[in-house]
């Protein structure tokens, strides 16, 4: 009886200190947070949730330095889904969001990249060939713009970059698609497809999409290049994807504007124009835009490939449109510049120039596009007047990259120009060994593009700006930080 007494002694005694040891454990758990991104442009929105704190106290939530939301904490030390956002200003490159305890030290730190991605020709969907996120680069600094890095490919790049998370994809005539680290140029994978490539790679959740002259639209794996699967069409494919919703929209020469499902590649519909399509489609409000060798520039619905309406030009359209504030923006081949409803597809204005094949850049009210002249335009974008131009010595078949006041364009006299968006003016220029008819892509203060001496180009500034970024981004001391006592509480659920 004696041991059965001790043993439930001991029993009790064991099971107490369990509990005071749990009890000894939550009062000094470790704070910590999570964030509903890992990370994206300036400007995104995230969620901070945070465990570990002390309960009913105030914990501020900070972006780098600045105090960005303050939130107080549930009976458990907990909060879900604090509300900040990356802040305009924020360079490309890793940065720290703090949670910490107002009148305390205690506190914890996750981080956060900013990156300004130029993930598809457009730039995205709806095509105003436009990075509204780059703040490295602008009028005052491109000046200094130097090479990077080059990678010679085994013929001419004719095909626009894709910059995604660090990797550069463009394909070349040498029948290969191409992934390529961003900060150094070392080729990281190559696919070959059977026939050259001209169209420009589109990248959507880890999956770059891009057409060949093999007739086919391939789905490659963004991080290794495996085949995940390819579209048969019945003709070239020189055309750019674009993706949106889940879905990849193509043309073919083979006269034909194809819905894919993008995670399968089926076919979700099908629409036949009467001459082969070499212009890449524009994704907006869900219509999509495309342009055709029957001199037509169609709208179907994005959904089931029904024409909504078509417009036509005097010429072939292979010029791709891009959609800006309800309008629809396109050159053709025979001398035009088009801006349609994108409604009704009624004509808004026109302006004529010689053969477009550049694809127009729509940005702050500014329509810029390249003529076969050689002259790059800048037109008001709701009348069409003429604003500047600027002349080169040969035609412009690269369509324009706008960002940050800067128009990035490649041109037939082997130069890549950066011009000030708002007067025109030439502020810097680079040349290569041949045509630049691919067109720029800019993304995290660099400026990528082919050219048709076979080499792909990467220009940035000179290492000591982006030594001073890497200095941002180290992690701030939770002594540093000061709370913006302007700030009101608020309590978000405990339970999402």
């Amino acid at each position: 009886m004696s041991s059965a007494r001790e043993r439930s002694r001991s029993s009790a005694f064991g099971a107490l200190f369990v509990v005071c040891l749990l009890f000894v454990g939550i009062a000094h758990a470790s704070p910590s947070i999570t964030l509903s991104r890992k990370s994206g442009p300036p400007t995104s929105k995230i969620l901070v949730s945070g465990k570990g704190f002390n309960p009913n106290v105030g914990v501020d939530i900070y972006f780098g330095i600045r105090d960005e939301a303050l939130v107080v904490t549930d009976g458990q030390g907990t909060f879900h889904d604090a509300k900040i956002q990356a802040p305009r200003s924020a360079r490309p490159g890793k940065h720290w969001v703090t949670a910490l305890e107002r009148n305390n030290d205690k506190g914890a730190q996750e981080p956060f990249l900013v990156q300004t991605n130029w993930s598809q020709f457009h730039f995205d969907a709806d095509g105003t060939r436009v990075n509204p996120f780059e703040n490295v680069l602008d009028p005052k600094n491109v000046g200094h713009l130097g090479l990077k890095w080059s990678y010679p490919t085994g013929n001419y790049v004719e095909s626009s970059p894709a910059a995604v998370n660090g990797m550069i994809y463009v394909a070349s005539d040498d029948n290969n698609v191409y992934a390529l680290d961003a900060g150094t140029g070392i080729k990281l994978w190559s696919y070959h497809t059977g026939n050259i490539l001209w169209s420009a790679p589109a990248v959507a959740n880890g999956v770059v999409y891009v057409g060949s002259y093999d007739n086919k639209l391939y789905a490659l794996n963004a991080k290794t290049g495996a085949k995940l699967w390819s579209y048969a069409t019945g003709g070239e494919v020189s055309a750019s994807p674009a993706v949106a919703n889940g879905v990849v929209y193509v043309d073919s020469m083979d006269d034909n504007v194809y819905a894919l499902n993008a995670r399968t590649g089926t076919k979700l519909w099908s629409y036949t124009t009467s001459n082969w399509v070499f212009s890449s489609p524009a994704v907006a409000d869900g219509v999509v835009y495309v342009g055709s060798a029957d001199d037509n520039v169609y709208a179907l619905n994005a959904r089931t490939g029904t024409k909504l309406w078509s417009y036509t030009t005097g010429g072939n359209v292979d010029s791709s449109p891009v959609v800006a504030s309800g309008v629809v923006y396109v050159g053709s081949y025979d001398g035009t510049v088009y801006a349609l409803n994108a409604h009704t597809g009624a004509l808004l204005w026109s302006y004529t120039t010689l053969q477009v094949y550049s694809s127009p850049a729509v940005a702050n009210g500014v329509v810029y596009i390249g003529s076969d002249n050689g002259t790059v335009y800048a037109l008001n974008a709701r009348t069409g007047a003429l604003l500047w131009s600027y002349t080169t010595t040969q035609p412009v078949d690269s369509s324009a990259a706008v960002a940050n006041g800067v128009v990035y364009v490649g041109s037939d006299d082997y130069n890549m120009y950066a011009l000030n968006a708002r007067t025109g003016a030439l502020v810097w220029s680079y040349t290569t060994g041949s045509y630049v008819g691919s067109s720029p892509a800019v993304a995290n203060g660099v400026v990528y593009v082919g050219s048709w001496d076979n080499n792909v180009y990467a220009f940035g500034l000179p290492r000591g700006n982006a030594a001073k970024q890497d200095a941002a981004s180290q992690p701030p001391a939770l002594s540093s930080l000061r709370p913006d006592l302007s700030l009101k509480p608020y309590h978000p659920s405990s339970s999402k």
